[in-house]
């Protein structure tokens, strides 16, 4: 392509980050070190996904034009945690609440507060649901057996998260695009429950009933990620990008097995349960090694206890859940229907309050939205923070968020959390 450029770099290293920007207009930040990588090098997660957000804001601060330059940076699903029913409909500015051992997760809740709060004139930070591409099928790794049978997820396919970007790249996104956090999702026909997924993807082998690949309690019954939003077809709206279909999904993914794994359904299940999945199972990071090896901290995060991971029997006593396609909202502890451009200390209070905080400054001015505020939570941890980041994206203190396995002690105290924390299973 005579127009492109390839420069080669680290994101890690600010030096080649400065480089790879300089002269450029927009930028689409989708360099990260995701899931199941990321679980086995946090370190690298962090230094990556956090430190390469924060070259990025750096090197775009020191041109001499920084209102020259757009910034779109991608953030994840995986921001919000597990959402069982009947908490399964999300929106931007519900709690941000990341599950155990998910250091991905981890990183992009604090690259988003790096970018809402950077100061630059002209960004904006899409939460990227799953991407449902060809090569989900052939996947194979622990990470499978952490994904709860009842867990909700809206996904996307990887053309309409791609048309998403060329869209924002061709200039076809509106002001109110800019300095917001977009929920990326595909829509009504992408709303399923991790079993209704395999029964889709067994169908699409021409297999019958998926229960005979997999025993019942191979599976996390919490601890994972994802939801329904009620919120993405606001994007959809401003900046149109959808054309695939779940079916479109199945049927490229099929197409592009080799010929051994498109006959999947033409071979025997227990050959399937016993060669290729239950091997995974046992390998570090699958639930079954957890429980063979004791390793209490995964148990408590997978299944609550070793007992609850006994009980949960076999597939004769599984009723799929069934989620209300009604969105049931959250409530973000602040009057919704007073305009940013009218937020005040009151407003302000208000949403800390109901955080089981308290807001530090007395000076706000009303409707400045960006300028950072001193807030305190229930800890007495003290953060700083915009109202945009806190009422409108749904961030609260820095130190709370990391410590997943202290949530419910939080939510005990912090009435905002405890709408989802009190929601869940083990």
């Amino acid at each position: 392509m005579a127009n492109l450029q390839v420069v080669r770099g680290d994101l890690t290293n600010p030096a080649d980050v400065a480089r790879a920007v300089e002269g450029v207009d927009l930028v689409l930040h989708l360099g990260a070190l995701v899931s199941p990588r990321a679980d086995e090098h946090p370190d690298l997660a962090w230094r990556t996904n956090v430190g390469g957000m924060r070259h990025l804001i750096d090197a775009i601060r020191a041109r001499p034009d920084p209102g020259a330059v757009t910034l779109v940076g991608v953030g994840s699903a995986t921001e919000t945690g597990n959402r069982p029913e009947p908490v399964h409909w999300g929106r931007v500015g519900d709690p941000l609440r990341v599950s155990a051992f998910d250091e991905y997760g981890q990183t992009k809740v604090a690259a988003e507060r790096l970018l809402v709060d950077s100061g630059l004139p002209r960004w904006v930070w899409l939460r990227q649901t799953g991407i449902l591409h060809p090569g989900v099928l052939t996947v194979r790794d622990p990470i499978v057996t952490h994904t709860p049978l009842d867990g909700t997820l809206e996904g996307v396919s990887d053309d309409d998260s791609a048309r998403l970007l060329v869209a924002i790249a061709a200039g076809q996104a509106p002001p109110q695009f800019w300095g917001r956090v977009w929920n990326i999702g595909g829509g009504p026909g992408w709303r399923l429950t991790n079993w209704q997924f395999h029964r889709a993807a067994a169908r699409a082998l021409g297999a019958g009933d998926p229960s005979a690949w997999f025993q019942r309690n191979w599976f996390s019954t919490g601890n994972f990620h994802g939801h329904w939003f009620s919120d993405s077809d606001d994007l959809e709206a401003v900046v149109p990008f959808r054309r695939d279909s779940f079916e479109d999904f199945l049927a490229a993914s099929v197409a592009s097995l080799p010929g051994p794994a498109r006959a999947a359904g033409r071979v025997p299940p227990w050959l399937i349960k016993h060669a290729v999945m239950a091997p995974l199972t046992r390998r570090p990071r699958g639930t079954i090694h957890a429980v063979r090896h004791r390793d209490e901290a995964a148990i408590a995060a997978h299944f609550g206890s070793l007992e609850a991971w006994r009980a949960i029997g076999d597939w004769s006593s599984y009723v799929p859940a069934r989620p209300s396609p009604t969105p049931r909202l959250l409530d973000h502890g602040y009057d919704e229907s007073v305009p940013p451009a009218r937020w005040s200390t009151p407003l302000y209070r208000q949403a800390a309050a109901f955080r089981g905080g308290s807001l530090l400054d007395d000076r706000a001015r009303t409707g400045d939205i960006a300028t950072p505020l001193r807030w305190r939570c229930a800890y007495g941890h003290e953060f700083p923070g915009s109202p945009r980041l806190v009422l409108a994206a749904g961030h609260w203190c820095p130190e709370c968020v990391r410590r997943p396995t202290q949530y419910a002690a939080q939510a005990d105290r912090n009435p905002f959390l405890a709408q989802v924390e009190h929601a869940q299973g083990p």
